[in-house]
């Protein structure tokens, strides 16, 4: 059974990416937490099932080597770092806790619960607070996740399948904390932020051929192998702290391959062609950058 990475978009969400701290008690206690995982958030969930809290936990590439060290997944290793017109940065992290629910106290609840039991033995390298903002919308305006694939697409998008069937229902997420120069960006006309976006920003309605630019992000992003579109599924959020000027979305997307979002972000950041860059990258900046591999729930459930 898959980690319950296809669930509908929630309003709250905590993103906690931790370091494993040196040494064989510190690998021993993870690895006596990853069984527990399930029964915590059944812990937290009974409170308000309504709420829909789930928790999906990642392990980075150094990481399963010294966790799992007998067998690998196949596509697992480090986030690339992008040197482009702009810099998609590689920050450390070997776990990945993305935590989701529809009350913000539920997701904190959970986390609260997970630190408890591995504070002593891991570094905090990142926490973001997530909230749905409006109707699913960015803090640029506009809508995120439009594309994201649904039921047996999204299943088909995420999860691994034959081509490494020691891990079938796994899946690997990239994740990145991107802060956005909001004044910059609102003193631009509609019309050029539509452009640079590929939408619409009021009616989330594509802009057709011959009005959309070819270094619009949604044009960028399109991946076709073999004649087939290939899809990720995101679960952006927006966070910000207004005392500090502070806005961004943290970016989160799983595939069953990472060579897809991968090249989404080549594409982005380099261009397609060399130079023609997502100008959206003029207005947000990376500041993390991470690959984890998302074990199925049975995995976890199986560890000793």
């Amino acid at each position: 059974m898959p980690q319950s990475i296809v669930t509908p978009i929630t309003h709250a969400a905590i993103f906690l990416v931790v370091s494993i701290n040196p040494g064989k008690d510190a690998e021993d206690t993870i690895k006596a937490f990853c069984p527990d995982l399930s029964a915590l958030r059944r812990t937290v969930a009974v409170r308000d099932h309504d709420a829909q809290l789930s928790c999906i936990m990642g392990i980075g590439s150094s990481a399963w080597d010294r966790l799992f060290p007998d067998a690998r997944p196949k596509e697992l290793h480090p986030f690339k770092e992008i040197k482009g017109v702009h810099h998609a940065v590689s920050t450390k992290g070997d776990l990945l806790f993305h935590i989701r629910a529809n009350r913000m106290d539920i997701c904190f609840e959970m986390a609260s619960l997970i630190m408890e039991r591995i504070r002593s033995v891991v570094t905090v390298e990142d926490e973001v607070h997530g909230f749905k903002y409006f109707d699913a919308r960015a803090l640029i305006g506009f809508v995120d996740g439009t594309e994201n694939p649904e039921d047996d697409d999204a299943h088909k998008a995420v999860f691994i399948g034959a081509e490494d069937p020691e891990f079938e229902n796994g899946s690997y997420v990239i994740v990145q904390k991107y802060l956005h120069d909001l004044d910059a960006w609102n003193k631009l006309p509609v019309e050029m932020q539509e452009k640079i976006i590929g939408r619409k920003k009021f009616t989330n309605v594509e802009l057709d051929d011959e009005s959309k630019p070819d270094y619009a992000h949604n044009a960028l992003t399109v991946i076709e192998r073999d004649g087939e579109e290939l899809a990720i599924l995101r679960d952006n959020m927006p966070f910000g702290e207004i005392g500090k000027g502070e806005f961004g979305t943290y970016f989160i997307g799983y595939a069953r391959s990472p060579s897809v979002t991968e090249e989404m972000l080549e594409n982005m950041f380099v261009g397609r062609p060399k130079g023609n860059y997502d100008r959206l990258l003029d207005f947000s900046q990376p500041v993390t950058g991470c690959l984890f591999f998302i074990p199925s729930a049975d995995f976890l459930d199986d560890v000793e």
